[in-house]
């Protein structure tokens, strides 16, 4: 019934100024808004939604993961941004730079303004 149906996905936030600002200037996405909403156009054709929502909660899991080659680079780069990356304990213990190195891709989470969790991982 979907097979040719050209789904996406989305994700809420409590102020889409804020959100426009993030996404577009800090993260350099390409955005498009129209009707109060926020498109952005990702590489390969990709396109997420982002929605205002008054009540919003932010999301307790990653809702948006980038792919980068060089996860120091990313890093270093989004801090100076002014991105904050989350520490962790335990299992996903990560280390001063927010990374996590225990396994598998590297990878490094922050927040957008509205708390959403998205994350930078090294593919090679």
């Amino acid at each position: 019934m979907f097979k040719d149906a050209k789904a996406f996905s989305g994700f809420s936030v409590n102020d889409i100024q804020k959100a426009k600002e993030f996404y577009g200037q800090t993260l350099g996405l390409e955005i498009s808004e129209a009707h109060g909403l926020l498109k952005l156009h990702l590489a390969g054709g990709t396109t997420v939604l982002i929605y205002p929502k008054p009540n919003h909660t932010p999301a307790t899991f990653t809702i948006l993961n980038f792919p980068v080659d060089n996860i120091e680079e990313a890093v270093d780069r989004l801090t100076k941004s002014g991105v904050r990356f989350e520490r962790y304990e335990g299992d996903l213990k990560t280390d001063e730079k927010g990374v996590f190195r225990g396994g598998g891709p590297l990878i490094a989470w922050f927040k957008d303004p509205a708390g959403n969790i998205l994350s930078v991982l090294e593919e090679k």
